[in-house]
């Protein structure tokens, strides 16, 4: 399984300057093992929310992105719940103090690492080093990957 933070699917969605590079990027990944949290979908609405609520964007945009997302993730990616155990060992991340991790990027780590994932993708250089220091198989697009 290849999991997939947030960061990593927004410019998916909100055109942006990581846009190209994801789309290369997930075409050449086995779509068969691409898989997100349902965390995942809440944090993609709560960005569109935050960006309503900062007039970065309207309700209707927002809306509109928040289906085209949904619509990608029902599409290309299996969709995980986390579990009790997910949320505590994000308890357990959290108070590694060296890896300055938030909540949510803790519980990204977690659910991919309780699911065994192969490699934790992520734009997030704050959730890539401490993946890291966590020695948990975190990468971005900028390294060479070869899914096998």
């Amino acid at each position: 399984m290849l999991y997939f933070d947030t960061s990593f699917l927004v410019p998916l969605v909100l055109r942006e300057r990581f846009s190209e590079e994801v789309e290369d990027f997930l075409k050449r990944l086995p779509a068969e093992e691409l898989a997100v949290s349902q965390w995942t979908c809440v944090e993609f609405s709560s960005l569109l929310a935050r960006n309503v609520r900062m007039r970065i964007t309207t309700g209707e945009k927002a809306l509109e992105a928040d289906r085209e997302f949904d619509d990608l993730v029902r599409r290309s990616f299996l969709v995980i719940a986390p579990s009790v155990e997910d949320f505590d060992q994000s308890r357990k991340y959290l108070r590694d103090y060296k890896t300055r991790l938030r909540a949510g990027d803790a519980l990204h780590l977690a659910i991919a690492s309780n699911n065994r994932a192969k490699t934790i993708f992520s734009l997030d250089n704050g959730m890539l080093q401490a993946g890291r220091l966590l020695g948990l198989p975190v990468r971005d697009t900028r390294l060479p990957y070869s899914p096998r």
